[in-house]
Order: structure tokens, then C-alpha cells, then sequence
């Protein structure tokens, strides 16, 4: 893909817009947090998140990212006052625009370790891109998901290769089409959310998910991502079977592949598992 770079420096007046934390375990957590407006993105929101995840990417710590929203709702998509003044603006003004939403939806999809999205209240427009390119998304039961970019003479553009790779084409092309809203039943359905619990519940499903994240080798759950997108977009040919077959054989002789295997012939505790 081509090089994607952020078009402004985020404003830094805004810069709790979205926070951000790692604890002792390695997880960090990116939290949307624009409550008055429903934690909807704008060109500055959007900014801080690549800064964000660019930053944490770089970070050794890190063992996987949890994406959540403060507040009654995940993100209820766009705000409406950017797209009144993007409606305003030359056509290279929203092509510059739209490229860095597209580069927030690469960069996240890509990041290198596991992704996990927690989500609550209302995933309209835009939002369902940040789930999609999550690995694993968690909703509360009432959560309603919403693509309604078509009811405002919009399309969902650069969101729409997550979307579709989540629901699958079939699904995808109506709910793209109609703008219907959808349950959370549905979402975990057709694929947007793996999970779905009561609200109360979603916290301890949570800690549940990560708490199995951190016993896996971080440098196997790396490869194994990057395995995933390989896979994905390749067809199965000698190219991918032999970046396969090196793939194993270099993890198998890598430290944390031997300590794993080690560990687990001895029945012992592998490094990277914290001990209480």
C-alpha cells in the first residue's frame, strides 16, 4: 500500500479527544473520548489516533490494544460539523481528507499486535470501519451498528474493504445499500462483533479476552497477524506456501519459539507469562 502520511500535526488543544494508556501488563488502551459529541471523529480526532497508534506500534511493551469509548456510545460516526465543512471544500481538500481516514483504517488494521474493540450504545457510519479492522470486537446487547452514509448522499468508501471482508459481500452489499440499523445480534451474525453480553457483563468478557491474550508469546502472536493478512490476500500459491514453510521453520528456532516449546514439554510457565 502506498505510504499514507497524516495531514496535520493533531491540535493540542484536543488532545484528550482521545486517551490513551499501557499498564504493567502491556495492554494498551485507546479510549475515544469526545463525550459531548457522542465521541464522533473529525479531522483532529482521527490525527490523534494514527499519532496514537504510530506511537504504541513502536512500543516493545505492548502486548495487544484495546479500542473503547467513554460515555453512552462507541461513536456515532462522523461530526457533522466536519462534514458541513468538507461539503465546503475543494475536491483535493476532501481527497487529502479522506486519504488520512484511509491511512487511521490501514494503520489500525495493521497494527502489530492483537486488537480488541469494546463497544457500547450506538457504532454508526464510520465507526464499524474502526471495528471491522479490529481482531476482535466485544459489544454490549443493546448496541445498535448502523452503516447510514447513503441516507445522507454518502457512501462508506473507505471503510467498505473492512466492512465487506468482516460481513462478506452478501451481507455487506445490503446493509451498505439500505442503511438499516442492526442489532447486536445481528452484528455478532454477520460477523462484525465476535461476542455480545449484557453491559454490565462486558468488562469481565473483556478482562476474560485478555487474560488469554497474554498467555501467548507476543512475538507468535505477531507473526501470526502478519501470517493472517498474508493469507488473506494471497491466493494459495508457491509464493505463500513457501513463505509459510519459512515462516514456521524461522518461528520454530526463534527464542520464544524454543522457550514455548520447552516450557511446554516440561510443563513449566513460558517467560512472557507474568507470574502472580
Amino acid at each position: 500500500m502506498q505510504e499514507l502520511q497524516p495531514r496535520i500535526t493533531p491540535n493540542a488543544n484536543r488532545q484528550n479527544d482521545v486517551l490513551w494508556h499501557v499498564d504493567t501488563h502491556g495492554v494498551a488502551t485507546l479510549t475515544l473520548n469526545r463525550t459531548d459529541k457522542h465521541n464522533a471523529f473529525d479531522a483532529c480526532m482521527i490525527d490523534l489516533l494514527i499519532h496514537r497508534l504510530d506511537y504504541l506500534a513502536l512500543r516493545t511493551d505492548v502486548r495487544c490494544l484495546v479500542l473503547r469509548g467513554s460515555g453512552k456510545h462507541f461513536s456515532s460516526g462522523a461530526d457533522l460539523n466536519w462534514m458541513k465543512s468538507m461539503a465546503s471544500s475543494t475536491r483535493k481538500q476532501n481527497l487529502d481528507d479522506a486519504t488520512n481516514l484511509a491511512r487511521l483504517m490501514h494503520t489500525l488494521d495493521s497494527f502489530p499486535q492483537p486488537t480488541v474493540a469494546v463497544v457500547q450504545g450506538s457504532a454508526f457510519g464510520g465507526a464499524l470501519g474502526l471495528i471491522c479492522c479490529c481482531d476482535i470486537a466485544i459489544a454490549a446487547d443493546d448496541t445498535q451498528f448502523c452503516l447510514s452514509e447513503v441516507k445522507l448522499g454518502l457512501v462508506p468508501a473507505t471503510i467498505a474493504p473492512y466492512v465487506m471482508r468482516a460481513m462478506g459481500n452478501r451481507q455487506a452489499r445490503r446493509y451498505i445499500l439500505s442503511a438499516e440499523m442492526l442489532s447486536a445480534k445481528n452484528a455478532e451474525k454477520f460477523g462484525i462483533v465476535h461476542e455480545v453480553h449484557k453491559l454490565e457483563k462486558v468488562d469481565d468478557a473483556t478482562d476474560a479476552l485478555i487474560d488469554s491474550l497474554l498467555l501467548n508469546s507476543p512475538d507468535a502472536m505477531r507473526k501470526a497477524k502478519a501470517l493472517c493478512h498474508q493469507c488473506h490476500q494471497n491466493p494459495i500459491d508457491a509464493d505463500l506456501i513457501h513463505y509459510t514453510s519459512q515462516l514456521i521453520a524461522d518461528v520454530r528456532v526463534s527464542p520464544q519459539g524454543q522457550d514455548g516449546l520447552q516450557a511446554y514439554l516440561e510443563k513449566q510457565t513460558p517467560s512472557w507469562v507474568t507470574k502472580p
